[in-house]
Order: C-alpha cells, then sequence, then structure tokens
C-alpha cells in the first residue's frame, strides 16, 4: 500500500514558486558598478580598501623601489665618466687605469645596491600580492554566503568559483608584480627623461614630441584589449559553471547517458573561451609590437640625430653614451609600462566583475536595532502567520501565498499537506526568512521575525529538508553541524534518538568514517537519518520537517517516527507531510491549495468532510481509516 498522501513525496520546481528562473552568467550588477565599466582601469579603485590596511608595506615596498631605480639611474653617468675620463685622450695612461678601475668599483656597488632594493621590493610586494588576495578572497566568499536565496536562484555556482579564484588571481598579479613594475618604470621612465634633457635638450626635445605622437594609437588600442580581457574573463566563468554543474549532477548525467552531450557541451565552452583569450592575445601581441617599433623607431632616429654631433664635435663621445643609456632606459620603461597596462586592463576586468559580486546587496537583512525574543517556553515556541501574501521576486505577479493566516500553539504538531505548488516549501522559507512577505506579518512568540536578528531566528528553528545535504567530512563532524560546540557524546546522543547510530558504528571508522562528496557513501536513508540527527542536536523549540521520513524504508520509518515522536515533544512542529502515519499524529492538518488554507481539521473530519484532503488520501490509499 502506498503511503504517500499527495503526490510530491520529492521536491517539485512548482511548490518554490518562482525558483525556475533563468540562470545569468554574473550576479547583477549595481549602479556603481556599472559605470566603473564605462572607464578603463577606474574600477581597479575598487582595491583601495584591500590596499589602505598595509600601507606601511606599501612604504617599505616604495623606498626599495625608489632605491633600486636610482641605482639604475645612475649606471649611465658611470658609463659617462669612464668613456670621457677613462679612454680620453687628455691625461697619462696610469690616470686612464685608476679613473677606470674607480668607475668599475663604482659600478659593482650600484650593482649592490640595487640587488640588495630588488630583493627587498620583490619580496615585499609579493606579500602584499598574496595578502591582498587571500583578503579579497575571504571578503567576497564572505559577502556571498549571506545573500538570500534570491541571488543563488540566478548566480550559478561556478560562476562565483571563477570570480573566487580565477579573478583574483589576475589582481595578485596586479598587486604583487605589476603595480610594483608600473611605478618603478614610471619612475625609470621620469628620471631617464630628466637625465636626458640634461644631457642633450635638443635631442630631448625632439625624441619627447615624437613618443607623444607614439602614445596616441597605443592607449586607442589599449581600450580594445581592455574589452577584450573583460570578455576572456566572462568566456571563462562560463566554462567554470557548466562544468561545476555537471560534475554535481554526475550520476543523472551517466544515468541517462548524456556522457557525451556533456563533454561536447563542455568543449565547446572551453573552446569560446579559447577563441576569446586568442583574440585578446593577438591584440595584446599587436599592442606591444606596435608600441615597440614605434617607440624604438623614434629613439633610432634621435640618436642618429646625435651621432651626427658627434661627428661634428657638437656633443662629446660620452655624453652620446650616457644619452644612448638613458634613451634606452625610458625606450625600455615605456614598452615595459604596455606590457603592465596589458595585464592591469585584465586586472581591472577582473575587478569590475568582483566589485559587481560586492555590490548585490540581500533584501533580507538583520535590522539595525535587534529585538530579543522571549525565553524558551517549556513547550516549545508559538508561531503566528497574519494576513501574509508573497510572490517569489522572479514571478511578482503570481502570488506563492493569498492572505494567509494561522495561529499555531507552543507545543503544537502542525501537519501541511496539499498537491504540488501549493505552497508548502514556501512557507518554511518565510519562517527562516528566506524571503520577507510583501504583506502581512509572521511571529514567533509574539515577536515580528523581521525585528529578530537573523541568527537568533534561525537559532530558534531547525529544520529537516527532503533534499538532504551531507558534506565532505567525517559522520561526527556532520551530525557536530547542527551545534558546533556539541561534545561527541552528545552527538552520538543525538544519533541514537535519529536512528543513524547503529548504521554509523557499522561504518569502517565509526563515527569518523569519511562520507564522501555529498554522502555519497551513504544510502538515501541514512542521509535522512544523518539530518535529523542533525536537527536534533540543534534542539530548537520550532522543528520543521520536510516529510523527513521519505527516503526511508518501512524498517527505518519506524525507527525514525519513533525518534521524532519524543524529538517533538517539548518543541512546536510543523510538517510538510505526505505520508498517512506522519499525518495522523499531527494535532492538526493544514490543507493548502494555490497559496491558500482551505481546510484545517484532523484525519478523521477532513476525510468526512470529502474535499481536497479525502480527495487526496483517496488516490494513494484504497482503504482510507483512522489508525487508533
Amino acid at each position: 500500500m502506498n503511503n504517500s498522501i499527495a503526490g510530491n513525496s520529492n521536491s517539485n520546481p512548482a511548490d518554490n514558486e518562482g525558483h525556475s528562473t533563468a540562470k545569468s552568467s554574473g550576479a547583477a550588477a549595481a549602479p556603481e558598478a556599472r559605470e566603473l565599466k564605462k572607464g578603463s582601469l577606474a574600477a581597479l579603485k575598487g582595491l583601495l580598501p584591500f590596499l589602505l590596511p598595509y600601507k606601511k608595506q606599501f612604504a617599505m615596498a616604495g623606498v626599495a623601489l625608489v632605491v633600486a631605480a636610482g641605482s639604475t639611474l645612475a649606471i649611465p653617468v658611470a658609463f659617462k665618466q669612464m668613456i670621457d675620463l677613462g679612454f680620453g685622450a687628455a691625461g697619462s695612461a696610469g690616470n686612464h687605469i685608476e679613473h677606470v678601475n674607480a668607475v668599475f668599483l663604482a659600478l659593482f656597488g650600484v650593482a649592490t645596491v640595487l640587488a640588495l632594493a630588488t630583493a627587498a621590493r620583490f619580496y615585499t610586494v609579493s606579500w602584499l600580492g598574496e595578502r591582498v588576495t587571500a583578503d579579497i578572497r575571504s571578503a567576497v566568499y564572505r559577502h556571498v554566503v549571506t545573500q538570500s536565496p534570491e541571488f543563488f536562484e540566478t548566480t550559478q555556482t561556478g560562476e562565483v568559483l571563477s570570480r573566487i579564484t580565477t579573478d583574483t588571481t589576475l589582481i595578485q598579479a596586479v598587486v604583487g608584480t605589476s603595480i610594483s613594475m608600473a611605478l618603478r618604470n614610471i619612475l625609470l621612465f621620469v628620471g631617464g627623461l630628466a637625465m636626458l634633457f640634461y644631457t642633450s635638450a635638443k635631442l630631448s626635445s625632439i625624441i619627447l614630441g615624437l613618443l607623444v605622437l607614439t602614445v596616441v594609437p597605443i592607449v586607442l588600442f589599449g581600450r580594445r584589449v581592455r574589452k577584450l580581457s573583460r570578455a576572456s574573463q566572462d568566456r571563462i566563468a562560463d566554462a567554470s559553471a557548466v562544468a561545476g554543474e555537471i560534475l554535481n549532477a554526475m550520476p543523472t548525467v551517466q544515468a541517462f547517458t548524456h556522457e557525451k552531450i556533456e563533454t561536447e557541451r563542455f568543449s565547446a565552452s572551453v573552446e569560446s573561451a579559447f577563441g576569446t583569450a586568442m583574440q585578446r592575445i593577438r591584440a595584446r601581441a599587436f599592442l606591444t609590437m606596435l608600441a615597440i617599433v614605434l617607440v624604438f623607431g623614434t629613439i633610432v632616429f634621435v640618436l642618429w640625430l646625435g651621432a651626427h654631433a658627434v661627428l661634428e664635435g657638437t656633443m662629446t663621445g660620452g655624453d652620446l653614451g650616457q644619452f644612448i643609456l638613458y634613451a634606452t632606459t625610458v625606450a625600455g620603461a615605456i614598452g615595459a609600462l604596455s606590457e603592465v597596462m596589458g595585464e592591469a586592463q585584465r586586472a581591472a576586468g577582473a575587478t569590475e566583475r568582483l566589485l559587481e559580486l560586492m555590490s548585490v546587496k540581500s533584501d533580507i537583512q538583520s535590522p539595525a536595532h535587534p529585538l530579543p525574543l522571549p525565553p524558551r517556553a517549556a513547550n516549545g515556541a508559538a508561531l503566528a502567520l497574519n494576513d501574509v501574501t508573497f510572490s517569489y521576486p522572479s514571478r511578482p505577479d503570481t502570488a506563492a501565498l493569498s492572505h494567509l493566516s494561522l495561529d499555531i500553539k507552543p507545543g503544537e504538531t502542525i501537519a501541511v499537506v496539499g498537491p504540488s505548488g501549493a505552497g508548502k516549501t514556501t512557507l518554511f522559507q518565510l519562517f527562516l526568512r528566506f524571503y520577507d512577505p510583501q504583506l502581512g506579518s509572521i511571529k514567533l512568540d509574539g515577536v515580528d521575525i523581521r525585528q529578530l536578528e537573523l541568527h537568533t531566528l534561525r537559532n530558534a528553528i531547525g529544520i529537516v529538508p527532503q533534499d538532504t545535504v551531507i558534506f565532505s567530512t567525517d559522520a561526527m563532524e556532520n551530525i557536530r553541524y547542527g551545534r558546533f560546540d556539541a561534545t561527541d557524546e552528545e552527538v552520538i546522543q543525538a544519533a541514537k534518538m535519529a536512528a543513524a547510530h547503529e548504521f554509523i558504528e557499522r561504518l569502517p571508522n565509526g563515527y569518523q568514517s569519511f562520507l564522501g562528496e555529498r554522502g555519497v557513501r551513504l544510502s538515501g536513508g541514512q542521509r535522512q537519518r544523518i539530518a535529523i540527527a542533525r536537527a536534533l542536536l540543534k534542539n530548537p523549540p520550532l522543528l520543521l520537517l520536510d516529510e523527513a521520513t521519505s527516503a526511508l524504508d518501512a524498517e527505518s520509518e519506524r525507527l525514525v517516527q519513533g525518534a521524532l515522536e519524543a524529538a517533538m515533544k517539548g518543541r512546536t512542529t510543523v510538517i510538510i507531510a505526505h505520508r498517512l502515519a506522519t499525518v495522523q499524529r499531527a494535532d492538526r492538518i493544514i490543507v493548502m491549495e494555490d497559496g491558500k488554507i482551505v481546510e484545517t481539521g484532523d484525519h478523521a473530519s477532513l476525510v468526512a468532510l470529502g474535499g481536497i484532503y479525502a480527495n487526496l488520501a483517496a488516490l494513494q490509499f484504497h482503504n482510507v481509516q483512522v489508525v487508533h
């Protein structure tokens, strides 16, 4: 005989009205995040809150950077001295040797200072890169886990993971390398340019004018590189989202023999990411080539003029040598800056994506001044719904609950039944304040739940969902998830109450047995009993059971039903019920249809009424009768 009273023994999307929204490839961008996209590197300003706590380290890196750049700029001066004084015609051979020795000794000293400063700079900026990246990852994750279910309806898990991993890695490269390289090359460019003018103002004016003309096409083409960088990151996130979704549903994929189809789908996503990446790489390669050709072409032309000046006697050989080295330094700095600009633009795209994620604010927030719950009563919590009307954000025109009022007394056990889509699961989501109703109020022990701190509210509620969540850890820690400060003895006691102790003890390592990802090493009934033990360990005044025995065999159901009856004592219990045994043990049965309560009573009175409950029962049972 089938023991289901309603036709939805499994969770149905229709019962979670509005949950089946199309998944976007990313979180909705806030207006300020969208504004950032209009600039080029403006998004990098969003990193400032993560950089400011480390001013001391940035100062140390800055000192090392200035010393290293100064050492580099001192080298051409030594070469000028060596050429003009060491190799010049004036003076004796002994003086020449002394000058050459002194110059090379000075060069070695400069190289030593340069090495020490470069090592200090590398260590400091690498530390900053790792530290800031770790802070960003933690901040993004901390922000994501506070979001309401609405966020997870419209954002794929793979997309979030891509932003936490791939995007933050790009930012790490910028903070840990590119910023330092950019500042170093800016210093070299400014210092080298100043020394160029000191050496020859005429040649420097020519070279500067030509360099300004070369910068314009580089900047214009750099904008295209930034757009392609953003697109490349989006495509990588799409591929991650596809992979994450399929890997989490591998048994279903294999059961329907869709391995080839899903492999081809992922390959197509990867190829799309590859194609976009190649566009970016080609654009960057062209940008680098353009920068080098234009910059070095300018320098070669000016050096040609300088060579003629030496031949004409208006410059010394040392001056030209110094000018060549400084020109090379300036050209190298510009080339390096163009390379860094490409990395910075990729990081700007990554930062935009992270800022979009960080800008999403949950509508469900704790109040600024929360009220406390009254002391817990011995027989559980009182729950009251007053004229509650609710529509899911994705379906605002369809009411999941309509003008629903319900009073549940402390210690009362309420069974909620009804066809799929009646609004049963929606009730649980409102009790937990995953959503707020558009109209009406829900009160726990006389306090509007919107006036409670979220942790206070949810700590007062225990839930056993129909879709059991098992974490990738051992049995002891999976049950202890109900209350982290519980002792091993309390965990074992909860397992015994949920009829889970016996099968856990039979596992290879008992309570220390690893249960596999999502509990793949357990049967459905065993996973359900772990979830029940977790809820019992929490010991809340209000217990929500989403057909907690649906996955159990007859013997396990008998054991768990006994455990649940004991657990219901001293607490208020609301059950989404499909099975006759559960329904008959309830103090009251609430029958829902289209988001409204249409019948209320006990089993016998509702069967006698001949309404929806009686029809649901008749569909599942050949002989409906009250069990005493």
